[in-house]
Formats: structure tokens, sequence, C-alpha cells
């Protein structure tokens, strides 16, 4: 007998998304919901994570829980490993669709556009603030590629500890930053019943056109 989930729901009541609010700009929109998602969900260091979709050569969609690390008039940013899968995926198809969950808020959102690496130095900025133990995982790690055993793993750590010893490892070239450039961004608020507020911003021509969706 299959598990049934169909009792499970909740009642949204917290907040709502009003017609008459000013929220014309959906940047400045994300950057409240991400602050306040910031001061009240827990833990407060996850309301930067999100679920990153991308599409391979052969039209398979894939999906996998990242962090947010920055976001911008000229996008949202992300770092992680061009040669693993999603790098790959990105490089044949390069463009994605983010979405935010903050449960505690009731609360998320949806950004679609294309995507695009990062300036060399915003990635090497990065890296370099990132922990040591960081640095040196993205050297060791072949990212999405087989491993025979976990023993294989760390002793391409050790190799790479030794290698840097005494010097702060630098960014290797198959590991930086992404950019999408957002063209669609829906805001999702729960409200009672199932009835709940959709507000859809898409990009024509440098300008943000809103509307209301039904839920």
């Amino acid at each position: 007998m299959p598990l049934s989930l169909a009792q499970l729901r909740r009642n949204y009541t917290l907040y709502g998304l009003r017609d008459d609010a000013p929220q014309d700009n959906p940047l400045v929109l994300f950057g409240q919901w991400l602050e306040q998602a910031r001061k009240t969900e827990v833990p407060p260091a996850e309301a930067n994570s999100m679920a990153l979709a991308t599409v391979d050569s052969r039209g398979h969609a894939h999906c996998r829980i990242l962090l947010l690390k920055g976001f911008s008039t000229d996008g949202f940013f992300f770092f992680g490993n061009y040669q693993s899968s999603k790098g790959q995926e990105l490089a044949d198809n390069p463009h994605a669709a983010m979405t935010f969950f903050w449960p505690g808020l009731e609360r998320q959102v949806r950004v679609e556009g294309p995507v695009a690496r990062a300036a060399e130095e915003l990635s090497d900025d990065y890296f370099d603030a990132r922990p040591t133990a960081s640095q040196l995982g993205a050297w060791a790690s072949p990212q999405s590629q087989p491993l025979a055993h976990r023993s294989e793993l760390e002793s391409r750590l050790r190799e790479v500890t030794e290698r840097f010893a005494g010097r702060q490892p630098p960014r290797p070239e198959h590991w930086g930053g992404y950019c999408l450039q957002p063209q669609r961004i829906e805001f999702w608020q729960g409200r009672p019943d199932r009835l709940h507020d959709r507000l859809d911003f898409r990009l024509y021509a440098g300008e943000w056109q809103r509307t209301r969706l039904a839920p």
C-alpha cells in the first residue's frame, strides 16, 4: 500500500500581497523578503538556500539545492565546479531556474533566466574569502565524477593539502561563479484556503511588468 500524504496540509495565514502595494521592482522586493527570511528562518544561515534546476543536452531536467552567494541588478550569483554535472548542463543549455522557499514566512520565489559565468575577479574574491578547508576541497573533489571508494577522495585531499602547505590555495580554473540574469521572478505568498497570492514579474525591453496570477 503506498504511503498516502493526502491529509498533510497547512492553512497559510501570515501575510498577503496587495494589488496597491508599491512592488514594481522585483529585485527590491526579493531583497526585502530575503532579509526578513534571514531574521526569521531557522537556521538563519540557510535562508539563502535554493533549488537550482538545469536541463542537459538531451532535454532532461536536473535539480539540486545550492546557496545563493549574492544578488544585485546584474543578477543572482552562485558558485561551483565548472566541470560538474550542473556545469556541463549550463554549458550545453545556459538557462536555469531557481526556487527559494521560506516555510516560516509561508513564501516562495521563483527566478528564471539565462546564466553566464561570473567575472574572474568576482570568482577570485569569493574563493579567497572561503575557509581554507573549502578551498582545498574545491581542488580535491572531481565533482560529479565516479569514485571507487571514499578513500580516493581522502587521498586527493591529502595530496592537495601537502601541495599548498604554508600558502593559500589559488582558485582552480575549473571552479568559479555563475550569474543568473533574471527575466522572470514570481513571488508566492501563502493565503488561507489555498487562495494564495502570486505576483509574476517579467522583463520586457529593460522594464519589469507585473501580473497577478491565479493560485
